[in-house]
């Protein structure tokens, strides 16, 4: 199903016929994010209504904070999360100074009514909205009884007796708990990106890489990884070991770049879209006394992750 996406505030309906709504962030679409939207999209297939998200760009937090915010998700890969769960119209709001601004009450009659032509909404527990914090799920229900929309909160989604959040699980990728983030997530944690040339640097140490570099996202890990990389629309099948990092030892950059290595891969990558599922943490970034340090750690490295990923052992020259 095609994802029908808006930004703006204004504008004429995207649901004449009326639709049944989820709000939030959505960073990283985890199994609580699923299980609000799964439920929308039930609940417009019995109502024979849009289903329909509104979401942020950029993340709210992210607009209020002095310093860069980690994110689970990009901005597409939010939009194609979503599509792939069921939702038909979405709403990206641009999150500026206008939307801060922006009453609870003004919200609820411009946005959910106005552009969404809302019959139900549907929020997580805690949920709050419009200047200063404002709305909640009362008050969305209070308006809805005027305006002709029901408003419901999804009880809270758990795992082993905690709540599942963002924030949990951007806490589990720093801790290296990788196999803890991706039970919250519902999948492995990945990072996907169209490969670009380099400096070529890693080939003339024995370790060409394929490079994909974040820009604007801030990555909520960093450091050397065992990995499995996928390629196209294939599965993150083939191993590898990948730095993400800003390379301290040399050719230090000025943001944070994805380096995959594929294991006795031989084939060119320029150019081709590629996802980096990150299975274990091997150790942070350093800076080395020259490139004979740095290459005597990169063998140590790939043997580590080798046995990290269950492959045949690799000699080590003493």
């Amino acid at each position: 199903m095609t994802l029908r996406l808006q930004r703006d505030i204004a504008g004429s309906s995207l649901a004449p016929a009326g639709s049944v709504v989820a709000i939030g962030v959505f960073d990283g679409l985890h199994r609580g994010h699923q299980a609000l939207l799964a439920l929308v999209r039930r609940r417009a297939d019995e109502r024979g209504l849009v289903a329909a998200a509104i979401s942020f760009e950029p993340l709210p937090r992210a607009f209020f904070s002095t310093t860069p915010v980690a994110r689970l998700s990009t901005l597409r890969e939010r939009i194609d999360s979503m599509s792939g769960v069921g939702i038909e119209t979405g709403l990206m709001l641009r999150f500026n100074r206008e939307l801060r601004e922006m009453s609870a009450e003004t919200f609820v009659r411009q946005i959910l009514v106005g552009r969404l032509n809302a019959r139900e909404v549907w929020v997580g527990e805690g949920f709050r909205f419009g200047h200063g914090r404002h709305g909640d799920l009362a008050l969305l229900q209070q308006l809805g009884a005027e305006l002709g929309f029901v408003a419901q909160a999804l009880p809270t989604v758990s795992l082993a007796g905690e709540r599942i959040s963002s924030t949990q699980i951007r806490q589990a990728l720093q801790d290296g708990n990788f196999q803890g983030a991706a039970k919250l997530l519902g999948r492995p944690f990945v990072i996907a990106g169209r490969v670009e040339r380099g400096q070529q640097l890693g080939r003339t140490l024995g370790y060409p890489t394929a490079n994909v570099h974040l820009r604007r996202r801030v990555s909520p890990i960093q450091g050397i990884f065992a990995v499995r990389i996928g390629v196209g629309d294939g599965p993150c099948s083939w191993p590898g070991v990948a730095s993400l990092g800003v390379r301290p030892t040399v050719n230090e950059v000025a943001e944070p770049l994805l380096e995959a290595h594929l294991f006795d891969f031989s084939g060119d990558l320029y150019g081709r879209r590629i996802a980096v599922e990150f299975v274990a943490k091997l150790r942070n970034e350093e800076k080395f006394d020259g490139l004979d340090a740095l290459k005597v750690q990169m063998r140590l490295d790939e043997k580590a992750a080798r046995e990290v990923l269950g492959m045949s052992p690799i000699l080590i020259n003493s």
